[in-house]
């Protein structure tokens, strides 16, 4: 589908560069953003499509730096498709989707695979890890495009666990692509396993994989990025001793995430939703909440990533530690942060800093993330005015559910447009749009 040949979006607050929030106009062609100006006028015989933003806030589109789409292999949990759409309802018109699929991408030919299919179903742009294993495949360094190699040290089984400091070595050691790290000590991990062994309460899931696991791996990872002077990046980072590490010792090339729900959910969950609460690295205290928003808002954690990984209600139901870890998030993360700043926990122009412009920047995608001439029209219209509760029968996830239901929040998509084509509006999405793959420079 060919992009509109141009679309005016008028009178919008938008989220200049510099941070400040001015009324204008967006005219966009071919894809682009052409011009952003006060107001303008268009000549008379022109074809354009005109969306009156009055009373919305436009911003860049949301770039997902972690999800799990769970395609192929697990299309029962969540599929491209599915999630793609919920992507563009959430304002999310890119993301970085990660290897543990079935069969796993650590080649190209997985890797192509993955590109063939997100062509053909994704109406959000798209971009993929490989994965790292200990056999050292080729593919891991020369595979493209890939945004980074992904590795497990930790919450993990099969070729993907990567634990051992010898191999994590010969990875850190070879070439330069961005080293993503799910950073959790597997061996601590297992002792505590057997430790707390019995125990059906989820709660617990806190306990074993606690802060402690965390901090060894994260210790590990910063150790071996700084012998090879590897760009490294933490994924879901989760406690407010990893924080704190890194507020001390941050080299320039060592970047970091948080997912909003490290920041606005903790172990008192567990209550409430039960196992729908559990994840990896699991929910902390409210004493790790509250060190994780600082540390973001001071810049020592660099962006937002929601790990979306969807799993059934049945599967979630079963007893812990049966119950499978992962959480979706791809609709609620814009305005769940979004939310906060109208509650002045933070700046709307902080939330699209951490949410797009940030993420664009340490992944080097080109044109994205930002609200100016020259580059891609991937962009969201909000509604900070307007206050709806997050409810299952809304969702577009395969899964159906949301940690976060019954949260009554503001900032929801209203228009999300992908490449200058407008792919949701006032909630339905157009499946006719799709999306393009993203390219990562350096």
């Amino acid at each position: 589908m060919q992009p509109d040949l141009s679309l005016l979006i008028r009178q919008a607050q938008i989220l200049h560069p510099d941070g400040e929030l001015r009324v204008g106009d967006v005219l966009i062609r071919g894809g682009t953003i052409e011009q952003v100006a006060t107001e303008m006028s268009l000549e008379a015989d022109e074809t354009v499509r005109e969306i009156d933003a009055q009373g919305l806030t436009l911003l860049p589109g949301v770039i997902d730096p972690q999800v799990h789409f769970r395609e192929p292999g697990l299309e029962y949990k969540e599929d491209l498709f599915t999630a793609s759409c919920a992507c563009a309802k959430g304002g999310v018109t890119s993301f970085l989707e990660m290897p543990n699929t079935w069969p796993l991408t650590t080649t190209q030919a997985a890797l192509d695979d993955k590109l063939q299919r997100a062509a053909q179903k994704c109406v959000v742009n798209y971009g993929f890890f490989i994965g790292a294993t200990a056999e050292m495949l080729p593919d891991i360094l020369e595979a493209k495009p890939a945004c980074g190699i992904k590795i497990f040290m930790g919450s993990m089984h099969g070729p993907l666990l990567m634990s051992e400091e010898e191999v994590l070595d010969k990875i850190f050691s070879q070439g330069s692509r961005l080293i993503a790290v799910h950073a959790e000590n597997q061996a601590r991990i297992q002792e505590r396993r057997q430790q707390f062994a019995g125990i059906t309460d989820p709660a617990i899931h806190s306990q074993i994989q606690d802060n402690q696991a965390a901090l060894e791996a994260t210790e590990l990872a910063l150790k071996l990025s700084k012998k090879y002077q590897r760009r490294l990046h933490i994924l879901h980072l989760s406690t407010a001793e990893e924080a704190e590490l890194l507020r001390r010792d941050k080299p320039a090339w060592v970047t970091a995430e948080v997912t909003p729900q490290h920041l606005l959910l903790n172990t008192s969950a567990y209550e409430t939703i039960g196992t729908l609460a559990q994840m990896n690295p699991p929910l902390r205290s409210p004493h790790d909440n509250e060190v994780l928003w600082q540390a973001l808002k001071d810049g020592v954690l660099d962006f937002i990533a929601t790990d979306h990984a969807p799993h059934t209600l049945e599967e979630k139901a079963q007893t812990y530690p049966n119950t499978p870890s992962g959480m979706p998030g791809v609709e609620t993360s814009l305005p769940l942060m979004l939310t906060q700043a109208m509650q002045g926990r933070c700046t709307v122009a902080q939330v699209a800093n951490w949410m797009s412009t940030a993420v664009a920047k340490a992944y080097r995608i080109p044109n994205k993330g930002t609200i100016a001439p020259g580059y891609d029209a991937d962009l969201v219209l909000v509604d900070l005015h307007t206050y709806h509760p997050v409810r299952r029968e809304d969702l577009l996830t395969k899964c159906g559910w949301s940690p976060f239901e019954g949260w009554n929040l503001t900032g929801w998509p209203v228009v999300t447009i992908v490449g200058g084509q407008v792919v949701c509006e006032h909630g339905k999405v157009n499946t006719e749009v799709r999306g393009k793959a993203l390219t990562f420079d350096g």
